[in-house]
């Protein structure tokens, strides 16, 4: 990810004083996020969920 683009998602994040003070913490940060979210797959159907559905009171 190049350096514009983190300055500007850190900004709209509300990272700006993080920016200012940490940028190599930041530029880590967001590299780290990005490389994450390519490594997640998006389900084939829409509708499936990433895990089990949630039942209530099943645990109780």
């Amino acid at each position: 990810m190049d350096k514009e683009t983190i300055e500007v998602l850190a900004k709209r994040a509300g990272l700006a004083k993080a920016l200012t003070d940490f940028p190599e913490d930041v530029r880590v940060a967001a590299t780290q996020a990005a490389d994450v979210a390519q490594k997640i797959r998006r389900p084939a159907d829409p509708r499936a969920e990433p895990w089990p559905p949630m039942k209530a009171g099943t645990t109780l």
